[in-house]
Parts: C-alpha cells; sequence; structure tokens
C-alpha cells in the first residue's frame, strides 16, 4: 500500500484513494432506476475502474473506466454510484470496507448502480436508497442459501431431478427428516452449485455420482423457483458471494480488541500446517486478557489485521500491523479446518466473516467491569495520557512516500491509513492510524483528503508530515491545548524506529517466530 504520484491503493483490483471530482451539470431524471453490473475477468487481468469517494458528495462513485475493459464491458459508466456489492447495500458504508467487500469476492461479483443524475436527484428528494436497490429485486424475493449437509444414519436425505423441458436445470427435494431437510433444503429448491461445482454444467449422472461418492459432508446452494426468475429477469448469475450462510460451518469472526497494561494476551506464531502451508496461528491466549475477553480462542488462525487480509504478509509484517494499532485492533481468527473447507469449495472465507463487534446474534457481550484492567476505548477527561506527537520527514523512494492516507466520508481531516513496510514512510517513523495535523509546516487539520494530497503531491522529494496517534489527538482536542513537538520525538530515516513503532506495554517473545502481542 503505497502513496506514490498517481495515488493507486490497490491497482489490481482497481481501487484507489478518494480523488476530487466535479461535475456541473443539473439535468434531472424523473425515474431512478438502479442497474446491474455482473463483472467477471479472466487471469491476467483487472477489472478498469476506480471507486473514489468525492469532495463534498456523498456515495461512492465510479471514475476512470478502461476502455472495453472488464468493467466498462459489464456495463459500468462514468459517474455510476454504487448502491450494492453483492446484493449488499453499501451506500452508507465505510469506503475501504467496501473496497475489502470487492477484493474478497475474487474474480466475479455483482454491483447494483445508480447513474449520476439519478442518484443526486434521489438524495435531493430524500428518498431511501435501501428501500430503491430492495424494490428493483421485485417482490417475493429471497436470496440463494448455502447449506451445508452433514450425512447421518439415512444419507444426505436429498433427491435431485433434472426439470422437465429446462436444460441444465435440477430440483431437489430433502427426505422429510433428514440431513438436507435439516441443512435448511426445502422442497421445490432449485440446484445451483453443489461442492464448488455449477449445476448447469453437470448431467443428472454426474450429480448422481458426486451425491454417492461424496464422504460425510456436502455443501450445496440452492434457490427456490420464484427467486431464481427475479434472478433471470436481471441476467444476474446466482453466485455463493450472495446466499444466506447462516449454515456454514468454521464462519470466520472479526474481533475488536482494546491493549491491556500487559498487551493483549496471545501470542501469534508462525507454524507449518499441512502440505508447506504456513499460517498465523493464536496461542496461549492468557486467562482474563482482553484476547480471551474479545473472542480470540486458542488454536485458530489470522486472517485480517485491520481488515487486511494476512495471506501475502510475512509474520514480521504481520505483528508490526498489530503493533501499530495502537490501542485498539481488529482481528479476523477461524479455525485452522475451515481453511481446507473453503479451498475444496473454490471460496474465500472472508465472504462469510462474521461481525462480532456489530452487534450479531453470535456478540459477546462482556461489562468492561467485569476486568478493570482493560481500559475504555476513549479516555476520561481527566485523565492524562501522553500523546505521540512526531514530526517525520520522509524522502521520495522509487515507489514513492510508501504510505497511503485515508478519511472518513463526507467529514475533514485525514490520517495514515496504510505504511508500506520497508519503505521510507515506515522508516520515517509513520504509524498506521496517525492523524496528519501538518504537511510541510502548513496545518491541514481542516483540509479534505484531495486537498491533502495535492500538497504531498507538491512536496517535491522531502516531506516533512507532523503527526499524532488518534487517541492523543482525541485528548489534545478535548482538552484544548496545543499539538506540539518535542525534538526529542522527532524521528529521521537515519534514527531506529524501533521504539516509536512498538507500545511500551507489548512484550515480544525470544523465539524469533513467536510475538506475544
Amino acid at each position: 500500500m503505497e502513496l506514490t504520484e498517481k495515488f493507486t491503493f490497490n491497482p489490481k483490483e482497481g481501487i484507489d484513494n478518494p480523488a476530487m471530482v466535479t461535475e456541473d451539470d443539473t439535468e434531472n431524471v424523473s425515474n431512478p432506476t438502479p442497474r446491474v453490473c455482473v463483472l467477471r475477468r479472466e487471469e491476467g487481468e483487472t477489472f478498469g475502474f476506480r471507486l473514489r469517494v468525492e469532495r463534498g458528495r456523498q456515495g461512492h462513485i465510479i471514475r476512470q473506466l478502461n476502455s472495453l475493459g472488464v468493467a466498462e464491458r459489464s456495463g459500468l459508466k462514468d459517474g455510476d454510484h454504487l448502491l450494492e456489492v453483492n446484493e449488499k447495500f453499501v451506500d452508507n458504508v465505510e469506503h475501504m470496507e467496501v473496497a475489502r467487500m470487492i477484493q474478497v469476492s475474487g474474480s466475479q461479483f455483482c454491483f447494483l448502480v445508480l447513474d449520476e443524475k439519478a442518484y443526486d436527484q434521489a438524495v435531493s428528494e430524500g428518498r431511501d436508497l435501501r428501500e430503491l436497490a430492495k424494490a428493483s429485486r421485485g417482490e417475493g424475493w429471497r436470496p440463494p442459501r448455502l447449506c451445508h449437509i452433514k450425512k447421518d444414519a439415512t444419507g444426505l436425505g436429498l433427491n435431485i431431478l433434472p426439470v422437465e423441458g429446462e436444460k441444465g436445470k435440477f430440483a431437489v427435494s430433502p427426505v422429510k427428516g433428514g440431513a438436507a431437510e435439516k441443512a435448511g433444503v426445502r422442497k421445490g429448491d432449485r440446484l445451483i452449485w453443489m461442492d464448488g461445482a455449477m449445476a448447469c454444467g453437470l448431467t443428472h449422472s454426474a450429480i448422481s455420482r458426486m451425491v454417492k461418492k461424496c464422504s460425510d459432508h456436502m455443501t450445496v446452494l440452492v434457490i427456490d423457483s420464484e427467486s431464481e426468475k427475479s434472478y433471470a429477469c436481471r441476467k444476474m448469475p446466482i453466485l455463493p458471494a450472495l446466499a444466506d450462510a447462516e449454515n456454514m460451518p468454521y464462519r470466520p469472526h472479526r474481533l475488536h480488541l482494546v491493549l491491556g497494561p500487559e498487551g493483549y494476551g496471545f501470542v501469534l506464531r508462525l507454524e507449518t500446517v499441512g502440505a508447506g502451508r504456513t499460517d498465523h496461528m493464536v496461542r496461549d491466549v492468557d486467562n482474563g486478557s482482553p484476547a480471551e475477553l474479545g473472542g480470540v480462542k486458542e488454536g485458530e488462525m489470522l486472517l485480517e489485521v485491520n481488515g487486511e487480509s494476512t495471506d501475502s504478509l510475512s509474520h514480521d509484517e504481520v505483528v508490526s500491523k498489530i503493533r501499530q494499532s495502537g490501542q485498539q485492533v481488529d482481528l479476523t481468527t477461524m479455525p485452522p479446518q475451515g481453511h481446507d473447507f473453503y479451498t475444496k469449495l473454490g471460496l474465500s472465507p472472508l465472504l462469510f466473516c462474521v461481525d462480532v463487534t456489530s452487534g450479531s446474534p453470535e456478540k459477546k457481550e462482556i461489562p468492561m467491569t467485569l476486568n478493570p484492567a482493560v481500559p475504555s476505548v476513549e479516555p476520561e477527561v481527566d485523565v492524562q495520557i501522553d500523546p505521540n506527537v512526531r514530526r517525520c520527514d520522509v524522502q521520495r523512494g522509487s515507489a514513492g512516500f510508501s504510505f497511503q492516507l485515508g478519511c472518513v466520508q463526507q467529514k475533514p481531516g485525514t490520517f495514515i491509513s496504510q505504511v508500506a513496510a520497508g519503505g521510507s514512510g515506515e522508516g520515517s517513523g509513520l504509524l498506521q492510524g496517525d492523524v496528519v495535523v501538518e504537511v510541510n509546516g502548513q496545518n491541514v487539520e481542516k483540509k479534505s483528503v484531495e486537498d491533502v494530497i495535492l500538497h504531498v503531491k507538491r512536496a517535491g522529494d522531502t516531506l516533512s508530515l507532523l503527526v499524532v496517534d488518534q487517541k492523543g489527538y482525541d485528548w489534545l482536542k478535548k482538552n484544548g491545548k496545543p499539538i506540539t513537538v518535542n525534538k526529542l520525538a522527532t524521528i529521521s530515516e537515519e534514527e531506529s524506529v524501533s521504539s516509536a513503532a512498538e507500545p511500551p506495554t507489548l512484550k515480544t517473545d525470544d523465539l524469533s517466530d513467536d510475538d506475544r502481542t
């Protein structure tokens, strides 16, 4: 993740930092009608678009479509506003989370968009965009369902028959009280997908063989016949990413942890699992620690840190990202058996993540009074803290300044959202989550992220940033104190950053592949 002259966040997926685009177009649209766009790329292709948030405008906007690229061929147009990703409403979702949703979808996903003029009119009229999106699916629509069937003494309890006169379509009928019915399969459902294979590409005999050869379980994607017609009318494929997945095993949990006096209270270890595969494994969870109270379990694998996948990260990079999170961190974990399960199905487990912090049924309610060692997220006004204010001088390298800027949609203020490991940004002492106060001596607290990016671009080869950790920034503002930097706190590229980058409450084991967090 780097801030370069092109300010590209993720060119592989076609999503980047927000940038300002201003248009003056007052033409009205009488009937706002969302459009479905199905994007599917082949190996080596990009989706060929940018997803932006823009100053003074609501929502996520499609920009910079590649000529004849995947996005343009799908029907996307410049200025389209994104309402849904895989039938999940995103207009009011944080920009980085929308980017994450797209990335974990793999090579194919579905957008619901509204063109620029229609969107602006709908907003000006105060229309409910969520209801507008929902209405586009028609009456009686229900999403497909992923059903994980575990064999019992009578087998799968599932009958599959071809639909007469409709080639490549199959109807399923569960045995009453059998395994399939318990897994959520209903009489009259249409079979869309089974154990990673699309049913439309299989013969009835091939499906029968798959059923007979399955070991002790099978996962199927089914939908009722009326809802299937809704997808057909919208020319939209029925994909696992669209499904209700309540029945799926090994669902990853996104957990929110708050740092305690002795750290988070677990060890993160890089271990070899299976045929040469290495995973970041959670070990030695301390009793009563923030990790245990937050739902972290011994022996689970770490999939994400603050919404970023750990797949392509080294162990040191993962540990660094946890440390750079400061006083709190979001971790996504899953039992290791889940990796093999989802790999065989050809699906990303992150499609089915349960956000334990969002108030879902699986959320654990943990009163803070049970463990006074765990601090509250927001400090009281009368509590003295030590803000980590620093002036960081960053040299432009071959990959730019090696950090990324972020913002909260529709609000002023800019923060460091990513710092590339080993880059000049990290070497200068920048930490993920730092609030940017000044750029080359100019205060930017009330500037939009687009303006801050322009200041950075004009900096030349040397960039001076005054930054402070988010908690320290909030405390200074709440107490009306100036944001000033102690000379000793200034970090240059030549100096070691280990003391500034690591909170003093974190502990590190002596083992090279272990990190006490």
